[in-house]
């Protein structure tokens, strides 16, 4: 009897703390659904925070979903399909303009360049945005950031966008790279990894980064309803301190070691090519050190929103933006 009993106590520990064990673990583990507006290397942080577990660390089960563009992100939001959407933040100024009563916070910024770069037919050392007068370009959708910062540095360079050039809104977001390809296009505006591919398989080359030639600009945030805020505060502070995770290990490894790292979200495309557009990402200061969302800048994008005539009337900051997660998140 005074060997089966140590035995047996034995077992009812150890399936105790197994049960207990697997029990907190599905409690730890909130699902979260985040739709992206593109699936890009200019978003690396975040997929370094998803490879590296930074979102299970933090109690998060992620599931993304590629909205292919903000208009479909925001729709999805407002539905009810997803829960945090990351895109520019011109969309929930929109929203919040058009009267809606559950509105869009930003609550943490990612990125503080543009992603895209200007592609042409062939090498231009010497390029000019005056390059541009009288050709065809493919632009980006009327109202969206792509479009507007483009044509913000249009216009710091003295070009009339609707007259000094034409420039083709008609192409679906992320097709524009095949349409240049197969039409007669002189320049084409492409986020990557498409302005990479498009120089590896000889089609064109990128002559100018809009990123470097707008300045800083708020280009992408992370969003969600008010309503879903205020009832998930918590699931807010956890989710942003899994990408101020991310945003610091982009920030202190090499293009390489994070090329690595965020391969398994870009199956069909070359590590050493990731490595290249990292490095290219890198040099141009894309990437913030913390995802406070500061007040000059949400001035800036509406000033944008402004002289592209997309603006009805500014939006209030502090209804629009909070930087209390961002803060806790980068202490």
């Amino acid at each position: 009897m005074k060997k089966i009993l140590p035995s047996f106590l034995v077992m009812v520990l150890l399936f105790g703390l197994c049960a207990a064990g697997c029990g907190q673990k599905e409690e730890e583990l909130t699902k979260i659904t985040l739709n992206e507006v593109a699936h890009s290397i200019f978003y690396a942080p975040q997929y370094a925070a998803i490879e590296l577990g930074y979102f299970q660390e933090e109690g998060i089960e992620l599931t993304l979903v590629n909205g292919a563009g903000a208009d479909n992100v925001m729709t999805s939001l407002i539905a009810g399909d997803a829960d945090i959407g990351f895109m520019g933040s011109e969309s929930s100024i929109y929203v919040y303009n058009q009267g809606a009563d559950d509105y869009f916070i930003n609550f943490a910024q990612l990125t503080q360049r543009a992603g895209n770069f200007l592609v042409a037919r062939e090498p231009m050392d010497s390029f000019t945005w005056d390059d541009l007068k009288g050709k065809n370009v493919l632009g980006g959708r009327k109202g969206g950031m792509p479009q507007m910062v483009f044509e913000y540095i249009l216009k710091q360079n003295n070009i009339d966008p609707a007259k000094d050039l034409n420039i083709d809104q008609s192409i679906q977001f992320g097709l524009t790279a095949a349409a240049f390809t197969s039409g007669d296009a002189d320049f084409t505006v492409e986020f990557e990894p498409f302005a990479t591919s498009l120089e590896l398989e000889g089609s064109g080359h990128v002559v100018a980064s809009l990123g470097v030639d707008s300045g800083y600009v708020p280009y992408t945030a992370y969003c969600a309803q008010a309503s879903y805020i205020e009832k998930n505060s918590d699931i807010i502070q956890k989710f942003t301190n899994a990408m101020q995770k991310g945003i610091e290990y982009v920030n202190s490894h090499s293009s390489e070691e994070i090329a690595k790292t965020i391969k398994p979200q870009f199956p069909e495309t070359e590590e050493s090519t990731i490595a290249t557009i990292v490095e290219r990402y890198k040099e141009q200061d894309t990437w913030k050190n913390d995802m406070i969302f500061e007040e000059s800048s949400f001035d800036l994008l509406q000033d944008i929103l402004d002289e592209a005539g997309e603006l009805s009337a500014r939006a209030p900051y502090d209804k629009l933006v909070t930087t209390e997660y961002a803060k806790k998140a980068a202490e």
